[in-house]
């Protein structure tokens, strides 16, 4: 078994069970000790778990999920009203914009008001949420449904054919080493045909996604425009992140 498909396993291991060993994970995946330990190193560096010995648990006050797509997401909800709020500001009347999938995206998408927008996303709670809003012009990728987002060739050959104004994009880490990253193949393609086509690139995520860092890396800091999160991110943390590549960090309140 492959490092990467070891490391989603011992993932999804922990999330379901809170606590994993080493010597049952490395029976079940058919490796040595050394190497799960080695492993649980590597997972342990960016936030996604905390070694004990023997094993790992969650991270200390572990609340988002750490898998993606988890349907629906509700952690940290005051937060992210508060950053789609902010976010806002950033959007007017008749731009095109897109909505990464995603929580926060999805509170942007509640408070869109029904005006002339028009609004690219791959999303069905987002898409479920606008479609109500006959002013804005909904447009929507093909592809199909890996939980509650469309993928596939046809949605990244689309993109690449658009012209977004702005893109509000979501990430399951923000990472000073690892920038921005997910876990699955299929969703690191699609973010990044959303970034090449946009020409102003917002990333939404509350302080909790903040030094953690997931599987796979679509993007640097210094690749986005603006991050909007929330007040729970400390000026110390403010100043490192810029220190790191970022360009702009905005607080909600």
């Amino acid at each position: 078994m492959l490092a990467a498909a070891r490391h989603q396993a011992i993932l999804e291991l922990l999330q379901e069970r809170g606590s994993v060993q080493v010597s049952d994970l490395s029976e079940r995946m058919g490796v040595t000790p050394k190497t799960i330990r080695e492993d649980l190193e590597k997972l342990e560096e960016k936030g996604l778990l905390a070694r004990t010995h023997g094993g790992a648990v969650s991270p200390a006050g572990e609340a988002e999920p750490l898998l993606p797509l988890q349907i629906p997401n509700t952690k940290h909800l005051s937060e992210k009203e508060a950053i789609a709020v902010h976010a806002l500001r950033y959007i007017q009347q008749d731009d095109i914009i897109a909505l990464d999938a995603g929580s926060t995206t999805l509170e942007i998408a509640r408070r869109l008001p029904n005006e002339p927008l028009t609004v690219l996303t791959n999303d069905l709670l987002i898409i479920r949420e606008l479609i109500g809003k006959d002013r804005i012009r909904l447009v929507v990728p093909g592809g199909y449904r890996q939980r509650n987002v469309l993928i596939g060739n046809e949605a990244l050959d689309w993109l690449g054919k658009l012209n977004v104004q702005k893109l509000f994009l979501s990430s399951t880490g923000v990472h000073e080493k690892y920038g921005l990253t997910v876990f699955t193949g299929e969703l690191i393609e699609l973010k990044k045909a959303y970034l090449a086509n946009a020409k102003e690139i917002y990333c939404v995520a509350d302080h909790s996604k903040f030094g953690r860092a997931a599987l796979l890396t679509f993007a640097e800091l210094k690749d986005i425009e603006v991050f909007i999160t929330d007040g729970g991110l400390d000026d110390e943390s403010v100043r490192r992140y810029i220190a790191g590549g970022a360009k702009r960090i905005e607080r909600a309140l």
